[in-house]
Order: C-alpha cells, then structure tokens, then sequence
C-alpha cells in the first residue's frame, strides 16, 4: 500500500486511484463504506487534483473528519492509490487485447514473473475455466499485436493461448457506481 498523501495533495499528479483488487469483504455486510466515504470517493474520483481543504468545504465536514476518512480508506484499502489515468491509445497503443493463457503445471509464478518483465502487459489475472490466466495486452497496431504476443508465449512456461481483439469499449472501466451502491447499503 502506497504511504499515505500529505493533507494537502489527495490530488497530486499521482493521486488517482489505479484499476485492481480490493480488500474489502466479499459478498455479504458492508462494514467498509458509508455515504460519506462514497461522496469523498466519487469527489475525488471526479476531481483528482482537488485538496483536502476543498473536499472538506464541497462535502460540508470538518477537515479533520475528511482527513481521518482518506486515511482510513487507505488503511483499510478502499483507496489503493491517488495515480492519473493513462489512455495507452494517447501514448501510442491503440490495440487492446485479451489473451487467455493455458500454463503447465507449477510454472505459475514463472510465467507471472516473465509477464510482469512485459510492457505491454496491462494486467493479468488467474482464473478458472478453459485456460489459467487471462492477460490486457496494448500494442502499437494489429502487426506489431503478433510482435506482443510472440513475446508473451515465448516462454516455456506457457503451454496455449488465445487472443481476442478488442474492437471497442462502451463500458469503460468503472468503480464510482459500485461506490455508490456500497454507499448506500
């Protein structure tokens, strides 16, 4: 977990919150989130750059109790960190695709490892079903795509794979209307 921000820069230029996993319970109570916590999050998440001070001021709450709730957020993990959103299409990654990877047994941290070595690797995530692991890769174009994948299974470790296009994205990855259900139950 990221050290927590100074009271002044919940915004600062590495504020936003980055896309993964939470630790908060599963399905089940919801001991993690009130409405305040939601309206501090999607405040944030709304205004990344915004301080403390002017949370406190928007949210009509001291700025101590906007302090201890960011603070309590990061303990407790609901808020995982405060980086910016990068679009890889703005950065010259235009493709987005999806790779499902079969490993072979007892290679798994191996292959993460490799992976992790991979720029273009946005995530990766085990699961279960037909293969082990499913990867977002980014390449430049759909030629340089082959170029991504080549140097994702040129590994041992990794048995088969299957790689699916993305051809658009209509829903977006999204947290804030979680937060609000969470919010309110």
């Amino acid at each position: 977990m990221p050290p927590a921000q100074s009271p002044s820069s919940p915004g600062s230029p590495d504020s936003r919150a980055p896309q993964g996993t939470s630790t908060t319970p599963a399905a089940g109570g919801n001991d993690s989130i009130d409405a305040l916590d939601g309206r501090l999050i999607r405040l944030l998440a709304e205004e990344p750059r915004i301080g403390v001070l002017e949370c406190s001021r928007r949210l009509q709450v001291a700025r101590g109790t906007v302090q201890a709730r960011l603070d309590r957020l990061q303990a407790k993990g609901v808020i995982s960190g405060f980086g910016p959103e990068v679009d890889p299409a703005a950065i010259g990654y235009p493709v987005t695709a999806f790779a499902t990877l079969e490993i072979s047994q007892g290679q798994g941290a191996d292959v993460r490892a490799h992976l992790a070595r991979v720029p273009e690797v946005l995530e990766l995530h085990t699961i279960t079903g037909i293969g082990d692991m499913l990867v977002r890769i980014v390449a430049r174009s759909n030629a340089d795509l082959q170029r991504v994948i080549d140097r994702v299974v040129g590994f041992d470790g990794i048995v088969r794979s299957s790689t699916a296009i993305v051809l658009e994205n209509p829903v977006p990855y999204r947290i804030l209307p979680l937060v609000d259900q969470a919010a309110a139950e």
